[in-house]
């Protein structure tokens, strides 16, 4: 069996420095808020490029601090996708805001920014709510169109939190994600591109008071010690622990993206004539949190899915239902047909096995049998 994602032989090969950074936590015993925090959170910055990252306790609430240190709340209207996981809107609800969705490009499954500046107009005459930020989400590890989208921000005075929990590691016109807006959040859940073995994230900024805000949230909105709270926060302490863990493996991480590129290259040139492979544009790159494939419809991507399935082969559907059309967000009043391009692609879209650790001949394989 070839699995989705391969974490023991990623294990397997770090596995006595992944041990002894665990061992140094457990002789040390600062499990909370320990050295390897700070270690990481360095390392951290320096390959983002940006002044600070700050650790969570999840990719979620690295979305949620960022809105909270804003103060956005009731009466905000907040831009995103409706084509991601339901966490990007999530945090937006909890803070008693509006999620105001904006369709996607075909061909990137990107925000789209033509739609998006409609929509902010719309809301903006409508006077109803207060446009206030925009979450763009780099799915399947691809960066959306930063260039476009901090221009309709500046225009009209938006913040913009960058949602790359699928993009670590990725770039844009040769800057790397979580560089690229205001602030940006991403995810060490196990199976992204930089994963722990549990859940955790971080936010990265360059704003100085920003991040002293994010440090004070993540520790119950603590002030100068930890009696002494300044603010509405959260627990949301990273682990020391999966510091520990996160350190051995962001060491290899580059050369694990580059084995992603040519694993991507490679499915590409198997399937080029079979379904419609990702597009990639000329100015940026993709961690390739994903390898996702569009078939002509939902029977035919079916038909595929119980194939690979049956010769032992998983597949994932990353999105089956759109998040306008979840029950959750049935109160906001969207309806089947208001989003059309994410509406198909959900029917269309599969995601194939990957991960660094992907052979040639597991593609060759896969490509084999989706080909036949």
């Amino acid at each position: 069996m070839i699995p989705f994602i391969d974490l023991k032989k990623q294990y397997k090969r770090l596995e006595p420095e992944i041990n002894r950074r665990i061992q140094g936590v457990l002789e040390h015993g600062r499990f909370i808020m320990g050295p390897e925090i700070d270690e990481l959170e360095q390392q951290l910055s320096r390959f983002a490029g940006v002044k600070h990252a700050i650790t969570c306790s999840s990719g979620t609430d690295a979305l949620l601090m960022p809105l909270m240190a804003w103060g956005i709340g009731p009466g905000d209207a907040v831009f995103t996708t409706p084509f991601t996981f339901i966490a990007t809107a999530e945090v937006i609800r909890l803070l008693g805001a509006t999620p105001v969705f904006a369709d996607i490009r075909e061909d990137t499954f990107n925000i789209d920014a033509k739609k998006l500046i409609k929509i902010v107009e719309q809301v903006k005459s409508q006077g109803r709510l207060k446009p206030k930020a925009i979450i763009p989400v780099d799915l399947f590890g691809l960066p959306a169109d930063y260039d476009e989208i901090n221009d309709i921000a500046e225009e009209f005075d938006l913040l913009v939190l960058e949602d790359a929990a699928q993009s670590f590691g990725a770039s844009y016109k040769g800057k790397k994600t979580c560089s690229l807006a205001h602030a940006a959040s991403t995810s060490f859940f196990p199976a992204k591109p930089l994963g722990c073995y549990g859940d955790g994230g971080a936010i990265f900024t360059n704003d100085d008071e920003l991040a002293d805000k994010l440090r004070s949230i993540r520790i119950h909105g603590q002030g100068s010690d930890k009696y002494e709270n300044i603010r509405i926060g959260l627990n949301a302490r990273f682990d020391t622990l999966q510091a520990a863990i996160l350190l051995p493996k962001l060491a290899i991480f580059e050369e694990e993206i580059d084995a992603r590129q040519k694993a991507a290259a490679k499915y590409t040139q198997a399937l080029k004539n079979r379904g419609k492979t990702p597009h990639v544009p000329e100015d940026r790159t993709s961690a390739w949190a994903q390898y996702s494939i569009l078939f002509k419809d939902s029977s035919e991507r079916n038909a595929i899915q119980k194939n690979l399935q049956n010769k032992g082969i998983p597949t994932a559907i990353y999105y089956p239902v759109p998040l306008h059309m979840q029950q959750a967000f049935s109160d906001l009043g969207y309806e089947l047909g208001d989003f059309p391009i994410s509406e198909g692609i959900s029917k269309r879209i599969l995601s194939l096995p990957m991960h660094p650790y992907l052979e040639d001949a597991q593609i060759e394989q896969i490509a084999e049998i989706i080909t036949a």
